[in-house]
């Protein structure tokens, strides 16, 4: 479970004083407390008052559900021209879209910069007689509908990943038991047995893990995790690597000024120690990705996620 610094949905978390702009940041999280996007949101913030690049605080709304695009939509309809106003974004929030074909997308947004990417684990009850990738992957072949894996909203990138490895088990993927959680409440349901296995960033799963009261199985990224004990998907022999990048939009709206005060300021926390720190901590890979070229990037996931839905069965 990442280290929270509130679990409260509303609160101003005061960062020093130093004044840069004559407000504090409003920084939407799109999930509910505890979670991957309420710790990006939160150990940002933090690392900018740690690092005295930005000291003048932040406030940090909570709203969760359907893939982040509640939040979303809260943020398009009450943020517009604010120039203070943030919204931690990632490629679940692309998948929501798409998904839910909802009428906001990231596009009604200013897109600001990606920050950080993540490859997802899969966790099982430390008592579980599932023990390896292998395990898991034979568990979906016999009864996809009897493995019950939670994970976050439908259509983001732990929802993609089950069914990738129930293509590769063979199984129809229109048969696998999703369980969808918005926050940290995945957490719980595993260790608590509710669930059979999870899928999550490896940065939510680690202390639970190391708690012993979860067990990490396998991750999704091309090489293994520090501090984790599991290997990849890739060298258990299952085809399968995904990742799960985060980062920052502003309002509708904001101005030219605005948004290259923002782009100036989250450049000069990559640069420091602070940050250097927090990706360390986290377990983050660094995916600094600003300005224009993530306005590209976002056009060409938006694309990419539209095929791999439809491929998987996800999106008709």
């Amino acid at each position: 479970m990442l280290k929270r610094l509130t679990m409260a949905g509303v609160l101003t978390l005061a960062l020093g004083a130093g004044a840069v702009s004559a407000e504090p940041a409003k920084v939407m999280i799109p999930a509910n407390p505890g979670g991957g996007w309420d710790g990006a949101g939160r150990h940002t913030m933090a690392a900018f008052a740690q690092s005295k690049v930005f000291t003048d605080g932040a406030s940090f709304t909570n709203k969760g559900g359907a893939a982040g695009t509640i939040g979303l939509a809260e943020f398009v309809r009450t943020a517009k021209g604010d120039d203070n106003a943030l919204l931690v974004t990632g490629v679940i929030m692309v998948g929501g879209v798409i998904t839910n074909k909802t009428p906001v997308s990231l596009a009604d947004t200013t897109p600001l910069l990606r920050l950080t990417n993540e490859y997802n684990a899969i966790a099982v009850p430390a008592n579980s007689p599932i023990k390896t990738p292998q395990d898991f992957v034979a568990a979906l072949k016999a009864d996809p509908g009897a493995l019950s894996v939670g994970g976050g909203s439908a259509g983001g990138a732990d929802h993609v990943m089950l069914a990738l490895l129930a293509k590769h088990a063979g199984a129809p993927v229109a048969k696998i038991n999703f369980v969808s959680f918005s926050g940290g409440e995945i957490l719980a349901a595993l260790g608590g047995g509710k669930i059979k296995a999870a899928i999550s960033g490896a940065s939510e799963f680690r202390q639970f893990a190391e708690s012993g009261r979860i067990r990490i199985i396998a991750v999704s990224g091309p090489t293994r995790v520090d501090g984790i004990n599991a290997p990849t998907l890739k060298e258990a022999g299952i085809p399968v690597e995904i990742g799960n990048w985060r980062g920052f939009v502003g309002a509708p709206g904001m101005s030219d000024a605005a948004k290259k005060t923002w782009l100036d300021r989250f450049a000069k926390l990559h640069a420091t120690p602070a940050w250097k720190e927090t990706l360390k901590s986290q377990g983050w890979e660094d995916a600094y990705l600003p300005g224009d070229a993530f306005n590209a990037f976002l056009k060409e996931e938006n694309a990419n996620w539209t095929s791999a839905l439809k491929e998987v069965g996800i999106l008709k």
